[in-house]
C-alpha cells in the first residue's frame, strides 16, 4: 500500500508508505497500482520506498472492522423524503453526504 500526493508547481508525483490520516489530494493506492504508477509526460515520479507491500492485519483494522459490523446493525431511524422528493421514494440506508433511495415500485 503506498500513498501518492502531487505537487504540480515541481511537475512531480510523490509515491510513499501509506498515510496513517486522511489528506486532500492524496490517494491511497494498493501495492499492484503503486508499482505500476506512471506519471504524465514531463512529470517525475519520486519513489520514497522501493518496494510497497501490503502490511500484515493490525489491532486498528479489527476495531474499524468491529465498529463497522456495530454500525451497519444499528437501527436507522425513519425518513421522510425530502422536498424535491416524490412520495413513493424511500430512503434506506445514509453514509456521509450519500443517500440510498428505494422507488416504491422497486
Amino acid at each position: 500500500m503506498a500513498t501518492l500526493t502531487y505537487v504540480y508547481a515541481d511537475s512531480t508525483a510523490v509515491l510513499g508508505p501509506l498515510a496513517q490520516h486522511a489528506e486532500p489530494h492524496s490517494y491511497d493506492l494498493c501495492s499492484v497500482h503503486a508499482e505500476r504508477l506512471t506519471a504524465p509526460r514531463g512529470w517525475e515520479v519520486v519513489r520514497l520506498q522501493p518496494e510497497f507491500a501490503v502490511p500484515p492485519p493490525s489491532k486498528d483494522d479489527l476495531s474499524a472492522l468491529a465498529e463497522a459490523v456495530r454500525e451497519a446493525g444499528r437501527a436507522r431511524p425513519e425518513v421522510t423524503p425530502s422536498s424535491g422528493e416524490p412520495d413513493t421514494v424511500t430512503e434506506t440506508a445514509r453514509r456521509g453526504h450519500l443517500r440510498v433511495l428505494r422507488a416504491e415500485s422497486d
